[in-house]
């Protein structure tokens, strides 16, 4: 089986209504575009179950969080609506968490790279372990991070999003990801951060749902225009990795 279709997206519901949401796949938890469509179907289709009361974004394993675009499938893109379509699958997924009526904590237990840091941005709230170093690498492929970027400006600010932007080929700390506002906490390790986790996600679950709701509505104002402007951002991402720069660059990045 190619990398393109392997992969998995689960989700299950406790009885006390903390729903929890599992992508994974082999090359460190990238995605594919079977795999971000089914994402963002599962956020969509749990958010709306009247039991969920809040819901857990997680990955598999227990080493990166989420690598990302996956390079083979950027590779094999042929036109401009084939790429299009590929980045439209980040845009769904930000925009379901967006539009998700239920508030969201992201789990983010090792390295998020590109789509993977645009994810860690859309959730409501975020935790993470000291391995959880963030970069955007788009640039240094001949792309950029047009797509998760109006996320990632949302929770760090421009300032801290173009730095990342920017200097696209190193690593940032995990805590200068909290300093910045992309996590809320940083644990030493997995097991105290679930810990954390379970004890928020138990207090969300007793909590009004109508007053969540609300909240979660609040604050997201000023994004309405998303799913429209992700759209174009794909496409602005679907004509470059067209170009011959950018193939180059993805063959030398698969070739290290």
């Amino acid at each position: 089986m190619s990398a393109i279709n392997q992969g998995h997206v689960n989700s299950e519901i406790n009885d006390k209504g903390i729903a929890t949401i599992e992508f994974g796949h082999p090359l460190s938890n990238s995605l594919p575009s079977k795999i971000l469509a089914k994402l963002a179907k599962t956020i969509t289709d749990v958010g709306a179950q009247k039991e969920v009361k809040v819901i857990v974004l997680k990955s598999a394993g227990d080493r990166a969080f989420c690598a990302g675009a996956s390079f083979d499938e950027l590779i094999a893109i042929k036109d401009l609506d084939q790429g299009k379509e590929f980045f439209s699958g980040f845009a769904n997924v930000i925009n379901a968490c967006r539009k998700c009526p239920k508030l969201i904590i992201g789990r983010v237990q090792g390295k998020a790279v590109g789509g993977g840091v645009g994810v860690a941005s859309a959730v409501d709230y975020c935790f993470a372990t000291k391995h959880a170093s963030v970069k955007l690498s788009e640039l240094a492929v001949g792309i950029g991070p047009f797509v998760v970027g109006p996320a990632v400006e949302r929770k760090i600010g421009m300032s801290a999003m173009s730095q990342l932007t920017i200097n696209a080929t190193e690593w940032n700390t995990a805590e200068w990801a909290r300093e910045q506002g992309l996590y809320a906490h940083v644990y030493e390790d997995a097991e105290s951060m679930d810990a954390a986790i379970n004890e928020l996600a138990e207090k969300l679950a007793g909590s009004n749902p109508e007053s969540m709701r609300m909240l979660k509505k609040i604050f997201w104002e000023g994004t309405e225009t998303w799913d429209n402007l992700l759209k174009v951002r794909a496409a602005m991402s679907g004509e470059l990795v067209l170009s011959d720069f950018t193939r180059n660059a993805i063959n030398a990045f698969k070739n290290k």
